[in-house]
């Protein structure tokens, strides 16, 4: 299980698990991280954490939000990164292999016509959710087939057998401007939305897709159902509305 370490210069003040998947970090005392100083903003920074993985957000504090010495707004976390608020510091342990990059997540753009897959079929206008638009890995297949001299080559063992691949997912925009556009979701961690606004992130895991909530002060809305804090699993055909956008999830046959 991961976990924060709070310090202050060489002082270890307390270790705090990252059991929940929201977990935020500010002053005022609502927080499951109260630093009580006045560096550090009401509502400062927060956690996501889905699975194994862990993302740091920063809530538009005043002074701002540091990993390693860098300034960030967003950042994957990994294994001994350290935030930095104010004379605070946060470092984070995971003794479990993380296996999305940063990259994945930190690759966000904004969804303009001609950016998604399909062109739009309806005029101009609404706002412009925000999507993270991966590419597809390359796949690399291993040879099954050995030689050695005097020898004819041997036949590929049969594979063994494997639980069914989850189908491809993706979300269709349908209202806006960018209505009719679609866009895959290949990449573990997929943001959705409008920063500053409201924005949500598709996780994506071999027993389904889920959808957390990670900034605003509204919560999505799914089937017409406003969602909390916690991670919600997205069935085929899925309606979401986020940031003032509807869309609608789905899975490729």
């Amino acid at each position: 299980m991961a976990k924060l370490i709070l310090s202050m210069e060489t002082t270890v003040l307390k270790e705090v698990p990252l059991t929940k998947e929201r977990t935020t970090i500010g002053r005022k005392p609502h927080n499951d991280i109260q630093i009580d100083n006045l560096a550090i903003s009401g509502e400062h920074a927060v956690v996501i954490t889905i699975l194994n993985d862990s993302f740091l957000e920063d809530m538009g504090s005043t002074n701002g939000t540091f990993v390693n010495g860098q300034s960030v707004k967003k950042h994957f976390l990994q294994n001994g990164d350290t935030i930095e608020l104010g004379k605070y510091r946060l470092k984070y342990v995971s003794e479990v292999p993380q296996q999305t990059s940063s990259a994945d997540f930190e690759k966000t753009m904004i969804l303009r016509p001609g950016a998604a897959q399909k062109p739009a079929s309806a005029p101009s206008g609404g706002a412009t959710p925000t999507v993270s638009a991966p590419p597809s890995p390359a796949t690399t297949v291993p040879s099954h087939m050995s030689t050695s001299p005097g020898m004819a080559p041997q036949p590929p063992s049969a594979p063994p057998t494997a639980a069914p691949a989850l189908p491809l997912g993706a979300i269709q925009i349908l209202s806006g401007g960018n209505a009719g556009k679609e866009m895959e979701l290949t990449k573990t961690l997929t943001t959705l939305g409008k920063p500053g606004v409201q924005v949500a992130v598709i996780a994506r895991r071999p027993h389904g897709y889920f959808i957390t909530h990670v900034e605003g002060a509204s919560f999505p809305v799914v089937n017409g159902k406003a969602l909390d804090a916690q991670a919600h699993q997205l069935a085929d055909h899925d309606v979401i509305e986020l940031a003032g956008v509807k869309m609608e999830f789905f899975l490729k046959s």
